[in-house]
């Protein structure tokens, strides 16, 4: 009993341990990639020899602000100014969102040099991004399901509906 214990204590520090390192990682990763995204200088479309990207904003997009049952009861208590409340809510709810879409043309594919480029923008020697990139290949391929090849992030947001200065909440 005391060394199957002791193993999977084992078993949680190297975790712990192999955690760090990939986490950090994965969150250059995802400060890069919008980053980057944003920086593209793509008016509508762009179709190059090996990949694609085109922007879409689309509009009238309604996002969950959560706290609704507080404002709920707060509607309950002060009809009045919770119908107010409802109205700023609704007024700033509405905004349009700015994705880019990219993918890989058909029959094409990213070379080796292209992902340990990324590796060694990370930080990674070129050695070690070179032998980590067929393992990690590996390992991508067993983690991904079928998925679509054309992805999709988020470059940018604003509000198109704003209240008028007359309006006040009296």
């Amino acid at each position: 009993m005391e060394k199957s214990l002791e193993k999977e204590i084992i078993s949680l520090i190297a975790m712990d341990r192999l955690h760090i390192p990939i986490s950090s990682m994965s969150g250059k990763l995802k400060r890069r990639q919008p980053k980057q995204a944003q920086s593209l200088e793509i008016e509508d479309t762009y179709e190059g020899e090996r990949v694609y990207a085109r922007v879409d904003e689309k509009e009238n997009l309604k996002k969950a602000r959560g706290m609704k049952e507080g404002i709920k009861m707060f509607e309950e208590n002060f009809p009045k100014y919770g119908q107010i409340l409802r109205g700023l809510i609704e007024a700033h709810r509405e905004y349009k969102e700015k994705h880019l879409y990219f993918g890989i043309q058909e029959g094409r594919r990213l070379t080796a040099d292209d992902y340990m480029g990324v590796m060694t923008d990370l930080g990674l020697s070129e050695k070690l991004s070179r032998d980590l990139y067929p393992e990690l290949m590996n390992l991508s391929r067993n983690l991904s399901k079928e998925r679509k090849e054309e992805r999709r992030i988020l470059i940018g947001s604003s509000y198109y509906e704003e209240l008028d200065e007359d309006e006040s909440l009296e």
